[in-house]
């Protein structure tokens, strides 16, 4: 009994910490367009999580065309550059409960304190998307500007963490509309150019005297075991290639090592952890695993005996 009442208090604790569920089907129409100049990422390696940096400008200007704008020239969000944006000032308690899909990325609004700060304004919506942060210092100036569009789960909530112990208020950008709204508006395109391609790299029977390496070009999101069955490269050893169960996750032997880009993947649930407790952090069941970035995939890994006796 007491096992499974700490069970449910870990799970409620996460659920009040972390939300994975689906964006907002909100929509907005508007015939402005906008161009964020986007790092991809930090560094060199495909590990990295995605970075960007958050400055939005109207299609087809550069910086220099907007230099004589007041909002935007010391690093911030030009909201001037489309009403889909807004910044308002906020307690650090800000009574918002963040939310994100699976990609863990691309942070938005999922629901609001009913007394909290953030409802009380009236200016913040659920479904808003964090663009950006910057603390206001105790004298009043401005601190370092943050930029959120696109970043990581993690580095939402650090940004948050991390504000001084003097910091009271803090001033959030926020764009009103969906994930691939965004994603639009960041590329100065419409919504039917946001599909995103990575780049997956196959190794197949790494060491042998056939091992294969291969190139696919995918849809950022695609279903790891999903791609590979499609471009006929199989993941199921030895006799589970026709006994496995189609990739709803029932038999564990979909088993693929994530030797590079697994910053880039969905993380782990506590079930496909448990059924990989015994093999290396970088083996993924195929079935349950995204790629929302490069990766390298190597299909066949060692897999001691027991995997095979759960």
């Amino acid at each position: 009994t007491n096992s499974f009442l700490s069970l449910a208090a870990v799970a409620a604790l996460s659920h009040c910490i972390l939300t994975v569920q689906g964006f907002s089907s909100m929509s907005y129409s508007s015939g402005h367009k906008l161009q964020l100049n986007l790092k991809n990422r930090v560094g060199t390696s495909s590990s990295q999580p995605w970075r960007w940096q958050s400055r939005i400008f109207l299609s087809g200007d550069s910086p220099e065309d907007n230099e004589t704008t007041n909002d935007g020239d010391d690093g911030t969000i030009d909201i001037n550059s489309d009403d889909r944006l807004r910044r308002i000032r906020l307690p650090r308690a800000t009574g918002i409960e963040w939310g994100t899909d699976l990609s863990f990325s691309f942070v938005y609004v999922r629901d609001l304190e009913p007394s909290g700060a953030a409802a009380l304004s009236g200016e913040v919506e659920v479904g808003d998307q964090i663009c950006e942060l910057r603390p206001v210092i105790e004298d009043g100036d401005d601190g370092e500007v943050v930029g959120l569009v696109g970043a990581p789960f993690d580095e939402v909530m650090n940004a948050f963490a991390s504000l001084g112990k003097t910091v009271k208020d803090v001033d959030l950008v926020f764009f009103r509309g969906t994930k691939d709204e965004l994603k639009a508006a960041c590329k100065g395109g419409s919504l039917a150019d946001t599909d995103e391609k990575i780049m997956v790299t196959v190794i197949q029977n790494k060491g042998s005297k056939e091992e294969e390496i291969r190139y696919i070009e995918a849809k950022a999101g695609c279903n790891v075991r999903q791609l590979l069955t499609d471009n006929g490269i199989n993941v199921y050893q030895s006799v589970t290639r026709w006994t496995n169960c189609k990739g709803k996750q029932l038999c564990g032997t979909c088993i693929v090592n994530i030797v590079d880009g697994a910053g880039n993947t969905n993380r782990k649930s506590l079930d496909e952890g448990s059924t990989l407790r015994e093999n290396p952090e970088s083996y993924r069941l195929s079935c349950v695993s995204f790629a929302y970035g490069d990766i390298t995939v190597e299909t066949f890994p060692p897999i001691e005996a027991a995997q095979w006796t759960r």
